[in-house]
This record gives structure tokens, C-alpha cells and sequence, in this order.
């Protein structure tokens, strides 16, 4: 008998995140081997007059295509997985994969190459720009153990979080849109962090459960030489298969001009990877109340309740900046008092201390509120 809330899960994705049509093409990506989830998710569809097709991916088998391809098979792979994205209205992303670090010791230039040739193609400029599209994770052993829970102790977790009532929180998100909309200047101050930037004629975006599952942000970007200052995340963040940790930016002009981690090297040849790299092409703000503490998994991460993430590379084009790059990384600041705390200001006014919002019109986005 099948788990409810997973049946819950895959109604709510077929019908809220996607809203899938009659008629409708959606593709059904699982990336390792959760089955019943993938089956629930043919059946909704189907049950919504819509056409699923499913890829199966093994990112150990991935692994070995990447460590043997050549620049003309992956332009031929792209191809290939390009024509079939655009015959699609609808993508479901399950990621399930055992080891997070599968990826680790391809080679830097491969991956480059796959990034650019393939990944940036086929999903930055295909599918997020032209499908009806969500991506989510699913739990498994390697999740938990990254989380430090147990399988079952997980797993409540997950549920509370992906099925969490979006439609509610959709509407509170409404006033933090609106004040990003109006908003010139953001200052950010934390531990080993003081930044400044513009947002002004940018726009904003609510996050509340149409494209990510688990969701709860809404994001906009900084004018694209407008930032100015420090900034010094405090979550760990894997990279194509690495594990980075106390990365720290300096900004002049909107330009990352000094950039430190655990692997310094590493950290500034994902940075050189094209010039959009060291620009910023997106700020949000999170405010899951279930996730509190980061797993290495970006999808949760930085939805973190009293957190922000500032991210390198290309910039969306609903909160445009301009700014082009194969890039796209989400690093994470919680700014909640047991990760050092920190404020948020919106034209020199106090909007979040310590992860929690202080004006009124933003306290719907608190914890309390929204659980």
C-alpha cells in the first residue's frame, strides 16, 4: 500500500506545481531508483488528460559518460536531450540519488564543457525559460545522513516540509514581493559580512512551491555593478561533486574580486568558468519554518527559515539583471542567532534581525505563522 503523503505529493506536483493540462507533454526525470513516486506521478498526470514520458538516470553511470565523453558526443547528447525538451509543456525533476559526491573526480574541464555544452542549453535556456517545470529531492539513506537523522525520522521531516499548505504561504509572500519592488538599496550585515546593492527597477519573484518542492523564498537581483563589500556564507555547499565550505567573497563594483574557501583553487576556477561568474544574478530570502539547519542539498538549503542566499552567475529572466553565465550556485547565510545572527535593510530601514521579520507587514513569514 502506497505511503499517503507521497500520493499526496505527486497529486500536488501534477496539479499545483506544473497545473498539468490535457494534452499536455511532461517529462518525468528520476535520478536514482525511487519507483513509487515516479509511479504516482504517470498515474496523476495521466488522471489530468496529460502525456507522461519518463528518463531514468544513474549519476554513477553519469560519471563514467562525463569521464569518457568528447566535446562532439556531448554536443550530440545535448542535441539529442534538447529536441526533447522543447517537445515538452511540463518537467518533473526527482532527485534521489545515493552519493552526492559521484561527480567529485570528474575533471574540472569536463564538467565545464558539460555545463556549457549541455546542461545550459537543454535547462537553463529550454526548460526553466519555456516548460512549466518543478524539481524536488526525495528521501532516501544518503539524505538522512547528511540531515544527521535517522531514515524515518527524515522522512516525517520531508513530508512536513514538501506538503506544507503552499497556497497559505503564497499569500503572505504577497507584501515581501511588493516591498522588493519598491525597494533601491539592500544592505546586509552579519558576522564577516557587510554588503551593499541595488535591487531598484528590478522586480521580484515569490517561490511557493511552483518550481522547487520544498519551497518558501522569494528572490530578486542586484543591479549588476551594484555590489559592494563582503560577504561570508556559513553553510557547506557542494559543487559538481565537492564539498565547499566557509566560502567569502569580496565585491567591487558588482565584480567578486577576491573569493576564499576550504579549496581556494577550486573555489576560483568555478568563478572563472565565464565572466558572468563572478557577477551576481540573484538574492533571495528563505523562510521555510520546517528546514532550520543546512544538509548540503541545495533544494532545502536555501530555503532555510532566517536565511538568504546570494548567487553567483546567471540571473533570471523574470528579476533580470543581464547577467549571462553556464553558472547558476546558490550559497546560503543563515542569519538566525545560533548561526551568529545579522540584519537586513531595505532602504535603511530594519526589515529582519536575527532571521526573524520586525515589520509588521512581513511577520506572516515567520515561523509561527506559517507552520
Amino acid at each position: 500500500m502506497r505511503d499517503p503523503r507521497l500520493q499526496k505529493l505527486a497529486a500536488n506536483l501534477a496539479g499545483y506545481s506544473v497545473n498539468v493540462q490535457p494534452g499536455d507533454n511532461v517529462l518525468i526525470e528520476m535520478i536514482g531508483s525511487e519507483r513509487e513516486l515516479l509511479k504516482a506521478l504517470i498515474e496523476e498526470v495521466a488522471k489530468r488528460g496529460g502525456n507522461p514520458f519518463v528518463e531514468i538516470e544513474d549519476k554513477s553511470v553519469t560519471r563514467t559518460l562525463l569521464m569518457n565523453a568528447t566535446e562532439d558526443q556531448m554536443k550530440t547528447w545535448a542535441e539529442y536531450d534538447l529536441n526533447r525538451m522543447q517537445r515538452m509543456q511540463g518537467y518533473i525533476g526527482i532527485r534521489a540519488g545515493g552519493n552526492v559526491n559521484d561527480l567529485g573526480d570528474v575533471p574540472s574541464e569536463k564538467i565545464k564543457l558539460y555545463e556549457s555544452i549541455h546542461r545550459h542549453p537543454v535547462h537553463m535556456e529550454q526548460r526553466v525559460k519555456r516548460t512549466k517545470w518543478v524539481v524536488l529531492r526525495y528521501p532516501n539513506d544518503s539524505m538522512a545522513q547528511l540531515a544527521g537523522m535517522s531514515t524515518e525520522a527524515f522522512e516525517d521531516f520531508y513530508f512536513d516540509v514538501c506538503n506544507l499548505d503552499y497556497g497559505k504561504m503564497d499569500k503572505a509572500m504577497d507584501p515581501l514581493q511588493d516591498l522588493m519592488k519598491r525597494t533601491d538599496k539592500v544592505r546586509i550585515v552579519a558576522p564577516g559580512t557587510d554588503l551593499t546593492f541595488s535591487i531598484k527597477g528590478i522586480g521580484a519573484k515569490k517561490c511557493s512551491g511552483e518550481r522547487n518542492i520544498p519551497d518558501g523564498e522569494v528572490y530578486s537581483c542586484p543591479i549588476r555593478d551594484s555590489v559592494n563589500g563582503t560577504i561570508s556564507y556559513n553553510t557547506p555547499s557542494i559543487y559538481n561533486g565537492f564539498t565547499f565550505e566557509n566560502i567569502k567573497f569580496r565585491f567591487e563594483n558588482g565584480k567578486i574580486v577576491e573569493a576564499t574557501a576550504n579549496d581556494t583553487e577550486r573555489l576560483n576556477a568555478v568563478l572563472d568558468s565565464d565572466e558572468g561568474a563572478r557577477y551576481i544574478g540573484e538574492f533571495s530570502l528563505g523562510f521555510n519554518p520546517y528546514i532550520l539547519h543546512p544538509m548540503k542539498d541545495i533544494l532545502f538549503d536555501e530555503k532555510i527559515a532566517g536565511s538568504l542566499h546570494f548567487t553567483p552567475g546567471q540571473a533570471y529572466e523574470d528579476c533580470d539583471n543581464g547577467n549571462r553565465s553556464s553558472v547558476h550556485w546558490d550559497l546560503v547565510l543563515i542569519q538566525r542567532p545560533d548561526y551568529g545572527g545579522g540584519e537586513i535593510y531595505f532602504d535603511d530601514v530594519l526589515i529582519r534581525k536575527d532571521g526573524l521579520f520586525v515589520i509588521p507587514e512581513l511577520k506572516g513569514l515567520n515561523p509561527d505563522a506559517l507552520k
